[in-house]
C-alpha cells in the first residue's frame, strides 16, 4: 500500500480528539441495511468512523445477505426514510451526506425533495443499482429518478464500471471509455464523477476522477482473486468523510483509496463467497503506515 496521504493522517489523528465534544464532522449515510454487516449502512458507519467522522444513518431497505449474495430485500416506507434524514438534521446537521442503495423511485423522489429544501454541504452519490452478485437494488423508476433528479444535486458520483455503463448508456472497457462515461454523467448535472476501475480489464485498480477541468487517474495496488464485500460502500463513505474534513476532492479520493487498499489487504474469509472487510485492521494498517 502507498504511503498514507497527509489528509488521511490528519483525519485519523482527529478521530482521537474532541473539542467541546463536537470535533468530528457528522456524515449521514443513506442506504440499505446488510445483515452480514459487509456492505450497506453497516459498512458506511464503520468506514466513516475509521476515517475520522461521526456516522449517522438513514436506512432505506432491509436486506438478508451472506458472502455469496443477497437472499432477500424489503424496502422501507419512503416517508420513514425521510423521517430518519430529518432526525439527523434535528441535531447538528451533517457536514456531508452519502447515498447508497435507495431501493425505488418513491424514495429517490422524496430524498430529492428533501435535498432541495435543505441542500447538503456535500452530497456523494454512490449509484447502487445491483449488488455484486447481481441482485437488483434499485427499480427502473428509481434509476430514472436517480439520473434525472438526484445526480444534478451531487458533489460527486462514484459508479463502478457496470453502473457507469448503465447510467452513461455505453460500454466501458478502457480508461478512455471511463473518461467518456464520466463526461456523460457530468452532463447530467453532477459536479464530479469517480469511475471506479476495479473491474476495468484494461487498467485494473485505476480509478478516474472526471470534472469540468479534465480527468485525473488514481492508480493503486491490484489484488487479483480478492473479492471483498462492500468496498464500494466503504470507498464512497470514506471520500465523503474526508470531504467533510475539508480535504480537496483529489486529496479525499487519494486518502479514501489508501484506506480501501488496506481494507482489501486485511479482509477475512467467513464463508464460501466474498471476503469480509475488517475495518479495525484496516485503520490500524493506515495508522502504522503514517508513522
Amino acid at each position: 500500500m502507498a504511503a498514507s496521504p497527509p489528509c488521511l493522517n490528519a483525519a485519523v489523528s482527529q478521530r482521537r480528539r474532541s473539542l467541546d465534544g463536537r470535533a468530528l464532522p457528522r456524515v449521514l449515510a443513506i442506504g440499505g441495511s446488510d445483515s452480514s454487516c459487509g456492505a450497506g449502512v453497516q459498512a458506511d458507519l464503520q468506514s466513516i468512523a475509521a476515517n475520522g467522522g461521526q456516522p449517522v444513518v438513514a436506512v432505506t431497505a432491509l436486506t438478508a445477505q451472506y458472502s455469496r449474495g443477497v437472499t432477500a430485500s424489503v424496502p422501507l416506507d419512503p416517508a420513514l426514510v425521510v423521517a430518519q434524514v430529518e432526525a439527523a438534521y434535528a441535531d447538528d446537521g451533517p457536514a456531508a451526506v452519502k447515498t447508497g442503495m435507495l431501493a425505488n423511485g418513491a424514495t429517490v423522489e422524496l430524498l430529492v425533495r428533501q435535498f432541495r429544501a435543505t441542500p447538503p454541504p456535500i452530497l456523494v452519490v454512490d449509484p447502487v443499482i445491483r449488488s455484486s452478485s447481481g441482485a437488483a437494488l434499485l427499480d427502473e423508476e428509481g434509476i430514472e429518478a436517480l439520473c434525472a433528479r438526484l445526480l444534478p444535486l451531487a458533489s460527486l458520483v462514484t459508479p463502478n464500471v457496470a453502473e457507469a455503463e448503465a447510467i452513461a448508456g455505453m460500454h466501458v472497457l478502457t480508461l478512455d471509455d471511463a473518461k467518456e462515461a464520466g463526461r456523460r454523467i457530468l452532463a447530467m448535472g453532477a459536479r464530479a464523477v469517480l469511475v471506479k476501475g476495479g473491474h476495468l480489464a484494461a487498467a485494473p485498480a485505476t480509478d478516474l476522477l472526471v470534472t469540468a477541468d479534465g480527468a485525473l487517474g488514481f492508480a493503486g495496488a491490484h489484488f487479483p482473486g480478492r473479492e471483498v464485500h462492500g468496498t464500494g460502500c466503504a470507498y464512497a463513505s470514506a471520500i465523503a468523510t474526508h470531504l467533510a474534513h475539508g480535504c480537496a476532492l483529489d486529496q479525499a479520493v487519494r486518502a479514501a483509496k489508501g484506506y480501501i487498499e488496506a481494507l482489501i489487504g486485511t479482509a477475512v474469509r467467513v464463508g464460501p463467497g466474498a471476503l469480509m472487510a475488517d475495518h479495525v485492521a484496516a485503520a490500524q494498517m493506515v495508522q502504522e503506515g503514517a508513522r
